[in-house]
């Protein structure tokens, strides 16, 4: 039997690489000027289409640093 190198994929880093997929997108979204909602319920809402369940705490704190990042 062989092993995939994909194999040691968990859940925990599933969700992980998926919210940090989103996140790079809305990032990407709003230095292109293409989000003109509050970028914390975009992410809410991009990450829910996703399947990913955040406190809204984490969520507040990611678009936070979303905007950080842009506005530099």
């Amino acid at each position: 039997m062989t092993t995939d190198a994909n194999d040691n994929s968990t859940p925990e880093r599933d969700e992980a690489e998926t919210v940090e997929r989103v996140v790079e997108d809305v990032r990407d979204e709003v230095r292109h000027g293409q989000v003109e909602d509050d970028v914390t319920h975009v992410l809410e809402e991009r990450l829910d289409e996703v399947g990913v369940d955040l406190r809204p705490e984490s969520i507040d704190d990611l678009a936070e640093e979303i905007e950080n990042d842009v506005s530099t």
